[in-house]
């Protein structure tokens, strides 16, 4: 089974495609979790795509991931500047986080430049549309993505390195010095 990303949307999302267009676009949420769908399929990652209007769902769906899920995306709405138990809760996950906007905080209001979200996450996408659930998805799917197994012949070239470096390393003490 594909490890499994939570996909977390926040307040308001829900109303997406009718909600200030000019700002958020004209895509509604479920085009947007079709999006993430194909998008993880492709990577070979699985999405659990989810939206809530509550910021205590919000937080127990972050607990519920810290052991059934590999890492989470959040688009957190306008929880993201004032949530500090969301920034708790993603802290406490020990997941990695990626934090996602449609719209481009820092071109917005003042008190939207700043995201409590972004203190627990790995990375922030904002300002690129449906496009940067897709581009949080590839940063995730590399960041979840299991260390590639050692071939004995990568082993045996790593032990030489490593052999080496030993031994040429060693420092000589000059003639009439002592050694302690």
């Amino acid at each position: 089974m594909p490890s499994q990303v939570l996909v977390l949307n926040g307040p308001n999302l829900n109303l997406l495609g009718t909600r200030e267009p000019e700002i958020y676009g004209h895509e509604t949420l479920s085009d947007i979790a079709a999006l993430c769908e194909q998008a993880a399929a492709s990577l070979g990652i699985a999405v659990d795509f989810r939206q809530s209007n509550s910021e205590a769902e919000l937080v127990n769906w972050i607990q519920e991931a810290r052991t059934s899920r590999a890492g989470i995306i959040i688009n957190a709405g306008a929880l993201t500047h004032t949530s500090v138990a969301l920034l708790d809760a993603l802290n406490a996950s020990g997941l990695p986080v990626i934090e996602v906007h449609l719209s481009n905080i820092f071109r917005r209001e003042e008190f939207r430049r700043h995201s409590y979200i972004s203190l627990a996450a790995r990375g922030v996408i904002c300002g690129l549309g449906p496009q940067g659930y897709e581009l949080a998805l590839a940063a995730i799917a590399r960041l979840i993505a299991k260390p590639r197994k050692r071939t004995a012949s990568t082993q045996k070239a790593t032990n030489k390195k490593t052999t080496n470096k030993k031994t040429t390393n060693k420092k000589t003490p000059a003639k009439g010095k002592r050694t302690s």
